[in-house]
């Protein structure tokens, strides 16, 4: 009969050691931020998607002048941004977690992080450019509104 090894017990070889000690509660803060941010996503989705699929017509509604109207108010594009920024980190922080857990190797550690790092922090930025310089006038080439567009009236 054979045993089998407690999972943390496994020998692991010298060039896979972690060469840094935690300093600070960095880690105590991320777990913190976890659960703090889990808690106001859970709220900002679900008013979310009963404002964009149950209030009114639906999903059926939805298009390029219902995403106009709605970003035409700056509470819901405040709304929209604190939703994008926080399932970002949110996502960005458990995803490095899963890297500081699985990737052995400090050089794989760092490269992996990096990558998420860059990822996410494009996201942040072209997300937030798109909210805010979103323009709501759309024309085609002929300088005419696009159907559905949401354009004052001249």
């Amino acid at each position: 009969m054979s045993t089998i090894e407690a999972p943390r017990a496994r020998r692991v070889g010298p060039e896979y050691t972690r060469n840094t000690v935690s300093k600070g509660n960095f880690e105590m803060l991320a777990w913190l931020f976890m659960r703090l941010s889990g808690v106001v996503l859970v709220v900002l989705i679900f008013v979310h998607l009963f404002v964009n699929l149950l209030a009114g017509d639906g999903v059926h509604a939805i298009d390029f002048g219902f995403v106009a109207a709605k970003w035409a108010n700056p509470v819901w594009q405040f709304w929209d941004l604190v939703m994008l920024w926080l399932a970002m980190l949110h996502g960005t922080n458990g995803v490095r977690t899963i890297i500081n857990d699985y990737a052995e190797k400090d050089s794989t550690r760092l490269a992996l992080k990096t990558a998420l790092y860059i990822a996410s922090g494009v996201v942040i930025i072209l997300g937030t450019l798109v909210i805010f310089t979103f323009d709501p006038c759309a024309l085609n080439a002929s300088g005419q509104p696009l159907p559905g567009s949401f354009c004052p009236s001249k």
